[in-house]
């Protein structure tokens, strides 16, 4: 139950909440409090002083309204609400002076400062500093800190507000960093010159008030004016963080994270951010065609008659990839079906039930981790395969909630029971009598490398079962951004990939380059990197990377999310669906749309929820029949988080952190 206090600040009476802090009644207030440590998902350090106010009445010097709560003020002699004065004189003068202390050292250096631009020590600077500064000792320095290959440190700049040593000891679970020192011998460290063994440790650039910590691949490339920023979704993973593009010219500069406290809150792991390198190399930018063992260059119409003249007749079977949009996925569809073959999403051979939207996503939200307080973990590795969905995880348990896992042991940064390693610990779980869990919030999360071995049904059977006696919710966490949207428009062949590809004498291959296809058959591959995929194939349609064109795409949990162009594919290449029709004309077959706004309406009357555009259907529960368990272990569906798709696999920078990965993994020698 709420406690509601009646708070009069600056003249306005608000109605707040007594638990929360007066920054966040001001801001409920419609009024900005100046801060630099605070910050609404990190705990309150209270020690940058920026966001002093004046509470009446209260002792005669400023108050943190970081660290005060509404319940804390005193009422006034006769009753009346607390007043809070943000802008009276008491205030202005001690923010001056607090401003002008956090300059006495800071450096001069804006117009070589990655920050400039976007920094909030200069913006505050301009509106609450003075014009002067009193200080004429000489400026302390601090040595630079080694944080490895993402993040580039400037020490002298930094203001010792401590949010980068809580972001990473709270939310990213790593204990590498700290403040040592007293005074003005403070200084933030890294324990034993470490470097952060993270994959969410990019955020700390995004948290930093000042230039202390900025993106290393980054540096000196661009700044913040000169860029077009564009609002899209991410598809390194299947939780489809929402993201912002910045692009300069034609190059995607930089991705940083929006916030939507549906998905992703405001983290974004560090494949997502820095994959964009990968975006630029190995680009397919013209068609090429196949001929006496060696591909050449070709034109659009040579090389679309030359697709169009193999699948005419011919058995076609077309293989959805990871990231290809829900477009694709429907267009392809259309276009395999009406020449009478058969399409395939599920290319990692996951037992993923079509048809049933419970048994491929489940009726789990992200949000309901949050208040989770029992949480299952079946063949997953959450780190690996959803980073942020992790730091969720890791939040409910920070919070009180029991994780236990049944699969491989591995460190997931927090405390986990563990249930066992394999499929009879599972059928165990499933037997069990799970009626004292009824009305405690549960969540299960069963994960790809559970369900991408041949009796991968039967282990979807037996964790909904178990999901179902516990009356616990349940969640499919994917790992390829494309597959829930694949699933959703019914791009699935009874009995999977062997049964798509047996017999195909053509396979129309979308952007599915962790798939090896027999030799035989004729492969047309479309996509946007020279792959696995463009190495097997016989003729090759180059497309747009997610960053080139707009795309719906479902994120693990069946929430459909736009994805919006930031740039222009690169030399002849072309969008998706787009080429999709192209060829169907070719095969004098025309797909019934000529545009994007065609295709998604004939999308969304063949499947209405994927309209509704950021919004979670509610899924009925359909049981899965059972199957015969294997009694092999659980297998993880990522071995190596940073080389997961063909974007990631062309970016030098993902090829350096997964080298370095598994140096650190390596047992060191008694010697080192």
């Amino acid at each position: 139950m709420s406690d509601l206090r009646k708070v009069v600040i600056d003249g306005n009476e608000v109605e707040v909440d007594g638990a929360m802090t007066l920054i966040q009644a001001c801001e409920e207030a419609g009024i900005e409090i100046p801060r630099f440590c605070y910050h609404e998902r990190l705990s309150i350090a209270g020690n940058c002083r920026m966001c002093l106010v004046e509470v009446v009445g209260g002792p005669p010097k400023p108050a943190a309204s970081c660290a005060m709560q509404v319940k804390d003020l005193r009422p006034g002699p006769e009753g009346q609400p607390p007043v809070v004065k943000t802008n009276s004189p008491m205030v202005k003068k001690a923010r001056e002076g607090v401003m002008e202390f956090l300059l006495i050292n800071h450096p001069l250096d804006c117009p070589i400062c990655d920050q400039g631009g976007e920094c909030d020590l200069q913006d505050q600077a301009m509106a609450y500093g003075v014009d002067f500064s009193r200080f004429r000792e000489p400026k302390r320095a601090v040595d630079d800190l080694d944080l490895g290959p993402l993040v580039e440190t400037h020490m002298t700049r930094c203001i010792s507000c401590t949010r980068c040593v809580r972001f990473t000891t709270e939310v990213a679970g790593i204990n590498q960093m700290g403040q040592t020192g007293r005074g003005e011998d403070s200084e933030i460290t890294s324990y034993l010159g470490e470097t952060l063994d993270s994959n969410l440790q990019g955020n700390i650039i995004d948290l930093c008030p000042v230039g202390a910590l900025v993106s290393k691949p980054y540096a000196f490339t661009a700044r913040p004016w000169e860029l077009t920023k564009t609002e899209s979704i991410d598809v390194m993973d299947a939780l489809g963080s929402n993201i912002r593009v910045d692009t300069k010219g034609r190059e995607v500069m930089r991705f940083l994270p929006r916030n939507h406290d549906g998905v992703n809150e405001e983290w974004i792991s560090d494949k997502t951010r820095f994959v964009w390198d990968g975006l630029r190399k190995q680009r397919l930018d013209r068609p090429y065609i196949r001929e006496n063992g060696k591909l050449r260059p070709a034109t659009w119409p040579e090389a679309l008659s030359a697709a169009a003249g193999a699948m005419k007749g011919k058995k076609i079977a077309g293989l959805v990839g990871d990231l290809a949009p829900v477009e694709a996925a429907y267009a392809l569809k259309q276009l395999i079906e009406g020449q009478g073959g058969h399409v395939e999403c599920r290319t990692d051979g996951a037992k993923l039930p079509a048809g049933n939207r419970s048994g491929y996503v489940g009726n789990a939200t992200v949000e309901d981790i949050d208040d989770a307080e029992m949480i299952l973990l079946v063949g997953t590795n959450p780190r690996d395969e959803a980073p942020v969905l992790n730091a969720r995880i890791r939040k409910a348990w920070l919070k009180g909630a029991k994780v236990a896992r049944i699969g491989e042991p591995v460190d997931l940064t927090y405390d986990v029971v563990e249930l066992g390693t394999d499929r009879a610990a599972l059928e165990k779980l499933a037997a069990m009598d799970h009626s004292d869990k009824r009305g405690t919030r549960g969540v299960m999360i069963v994960g790809q490398g559970a369900l991408n071995e041949a009796d991968g049904g039967a282990v979807l059977s037996q964790a909904m079962k178990a999901a179902e006696a516990a009356q616990s919710r349940f969640m499919v966490l994917h790992t390829a951004a494309g597959r829930v949207g694949a699933m959703d428009v019914d791009a699935v062949t009874d009995g999977g990939l062997n049964a798509a590809l047996d017999g195909a004498e053509v396979v129309y291959n979308l952007g599915a380059d962790e798939v090896e296809i027999a030799q035989g058959a004729f492969v047309v591959y479309q996509g946007s990197h020279g792959d696995r995929g463009a190495h097997r194939a016989d003729v090759i349609l180059p497309s747009a990377a997610y960053t080139e064109e707009n795309g719906l795409f479902v994120n693990t949990e069946g929430r459909p999310q736009l994805a919006l162009r930031a740039s222009f594919p690169p030399g002849e290449a072309k969008e998706n669906w787009a080429i999709l029709r192209a060829l169907s004309a070719e095969l004098d077959a025309t797909l019934p749309f000529d545009s994007m706004a065609q295709l998604r309406q004939s999308i969304v009357v063949a499947h209405p929820h994927l309209g509704q555009v950021d919004d979670v259907a509610e899924n009925d529960w359909q049981a899965i029949p059972a199957g015969k368990l294997g009694d092999a272990d659980f297998h993880y569906a990522v071995q190596d988080f940073y080389l997961t798709n063909p974007i990631a696999r062309a970016s030098s920078l993902m090829a350096e952190l997964s080298a370095a990965a598994k140096t650190r993994q390596t047992p060191k020698m008694a010697a080192e």
